[in-house]
């Protein structure tokens, strides 16, 4: 777990000789520094991509600082979820929705109805985006991070994420923000490495 199902350099490789146009940017910016997400804690992984839903990232990792607080050596986990009210989730800054979300999923991990991160690890990408969305608040995006974050998968497009949009219409210099489907359509061409091609398309927002 935890680990790059894939070589940097060989997938930094393919994408520059496979888009002209995104190797431009990957020989301006640099090389792949895509950082795993090291904690193997199936809860602690997606509660803390429920709180960067929808935040700019200064912001949530902020609230996600002040959501650590709330457990024991600020290390969060299902069975100290169970017994953290909303209110106390709500006053470190999530909304009420994922305060609730953040409860389900505790509430889904204890309970089984999760598979535990071990079998994740075995599962296909359509597998794991099937097993996380029976948790209230999470879609396919949030299962997509930990796909690229935490699993280390080459192939994944978050083509909802808004991100993503504006590095692909950066990067193919088009007019107008792309539609999730026109994100699948104009960046069908660099699989099987599009969780890198993500990367840059975030960092070409970053600047």
């Amino acid at each position: 777990m935890s680990r790059l199902r894939y070589s940097r350099s060989a997938a930094v490789d393919y994408l520059s000789r496979q888009c002209p146009s995104l190797a431009e940017f990957i020989d301006h910016f640099g090389p792949l520094k895509l950082k795993l997400n090291r904690n193997p804690d199936l809860f602690s992984a997606i509660a803390s991509s429920i709180v960067y839903q929808q935040l700019s990232g200064k912001a949530a990792a902020t609230i996600h600082g002040r959501f650590c607080t709330l457990f024991e050596n600020r290390v969060p986990n299902a069975v100290g979820a169970e017994h953290i009210s909303i209110p106390q989730l709500r006053s470190v800054g999530l909304s009420q929705n994922k305060a609730l979300a953040i409860l389900d999923l505790a509430r889904k991990t204890l309970d089984g109805s999760l598979a535990p991160m071990r079998r994740i690890d075995r599962m296909s990408d359509e597998e794991v985006i099937e097993n996380l969305v029976q948790v209230r608040g999470i879609g396919p995006w949030t299962a997509q991070m930990l796909l690229i974050f935490t699993l280390g998968r080459p192939d994944v497009m978050p083509a909802t994420d808004l991100g993503i949009q504006k590095g692909v219409q950066t990067i193919y210099r088009m007019r107008k923000l792309p539609s999730p489907d026109q994100v699948l359509r104009r960046t069908r061409h660099l699989a099987p490495y599009r969780s890198v091609a993500s990367w840059y398309f975030w960092r070409v927002v970053d600047g």
